[in-house]
């Protein structure tokens, strides 16, 4: 075994509610699906997290959108990225025991509209017929995307479940269609299906004070085939879940092994290394986009690395994919709050 613990995770195929009426987790909630089939009823107000994170990356540009409700702190966020010059910039507004911040967020996730207010910001994830609406207004950038979500489109999403009073259900989901338009400082770039692709990050439940993790995503194509990486570290510890899992041409494969990952925290451009039984692959920075936010009480640390994936992931039958030059990201991130 080249990675680390094996675990046991049921699929779970009906929906299903992430709490008791009490606002413990519900032990029937934990485990993996499909498609978004969990309901996030989230009760009592401090140590709720809920958030929508969007990141579009097309050959030119990398733009990520974010909505973060904390109960007592609402953020919202953008970041842009120019890949042929390697120059960025983001913008956020923090704002504390919010009141008329957040227009909405659904309890599952792609029900409903998620909406964010800012002083100067304002970004919008709307559902549509055929996928979701991207838009954002900031003082730099301005986002028009249209995601679009095939029939049959799976995605993974888990239950992980530190103890019955803390636990987090995530979806993550990639390999997802784009198009449309981002002006950054007056620049707009034309986002094309045929070279873009979305990922979503959508999070809900109770966190402990304290937490650390990795996180690993990319998507594209390779040797005739479209290839998705979802990868996470850390976080999952001790717990009976992971968040790893392959896309094999529209396929979800969870992989229920903890993954090695292997960096130089001294060094953030150097190539990290993730590696388990069925996955094998460097992968080779080319921006660092590093944050540090430190209010005492509250505290948010990141390296989130951008960069390109090469190596290769085995297939549940045991077939082996190349993976060539596959954009994404991998970070590592420490969270007080």
């Amino acid at each position: 075994m080249v990675g680390g613990v094996n675990k046991t995770e049921p699929e779970l195929t009906a929906e299903v509610d992430l709490c008791l009426p009490n606002g413990r987790l519900n032990p029937a909630a934990v485990g993996w699906t499909r498609r978004p089939l969990h309901r996030a009823n989230l009760r009592g107000w401090g140590r709720n997290k809920r958030f929508e994170y969007w990141c579009i990356t097309t050959p030119e540009i990398t733009v990520a959108i974010n909505v973060s409700h904390s109960d007592y702190r609402v953020t919202l966020a953008t970041f842009f990225l120019d890949l042929t010059t390697v120059q960025a910039f983001s913008q956020a507004e923090i704002h504390w025991l919010p009141r008329g911040r957040i227009d909405a967020m659904p309890e599952r996730s792609g029900s409903g509209a998620t909406i964010g207010r800012g002083d100067a910001m304002l970004i919008e994830m709307l559902p549509t017929a055929t996928g979701t609406r991207l838009r954002a207004t900031t003082p730099r950038l301005t986002v028009d995307l249209e995601v679009i979500e095939p029939d049959g489109h799976e995605s993974m999403g888990v239950v992980v479940p530190w103890d019955d009073r803390r636990f987090q259900y995530t979806r993550k989901d990639n390999c997802l269609p784009v198009r449309g338009r981002v002006v950054a400082d007056g620049v707009a770039y034309e986002v094309d299906t045929a070279t873009a692709y979305a990922t979503l990050d959508h999070g809900r439940g109770r966190w402990p004070y304290w937490i650390t993790w990795n996180w690993a995503s990319g998507s594209g194509r390779s040797d005739g085939h479209e290839i998705g990486l979802q990868f996470g570290a850390k976080w999952t510890d001790g717990t009976p879940s992971t968040e790893n899992a392959l896309r094999l041409d529209g396929r979800i494969e969870k992989i229920s092994q903890e993954h090695e990952w292997i960096y130089d925290r001294d060094d953030w451009m150097k190539p990290w290394r993730i590696r388990g039984d069925r996955v094998d692959l460097v992968f080779t920075p080319v921006y660092d986009r590093y944050s540090n936010f430190d209010r005492l009480i509250v505290c948010s640390k990141e390296h989130q690395c951008f960069g390109y994936f090469d190596g290769s992931v085995v297939s549940e039958s045991g077939k082996r994919y190349k993976v060539e030059r596959i954009f994404g990201w991998a970070e590592e991130v420490h969270r007080r709050w």
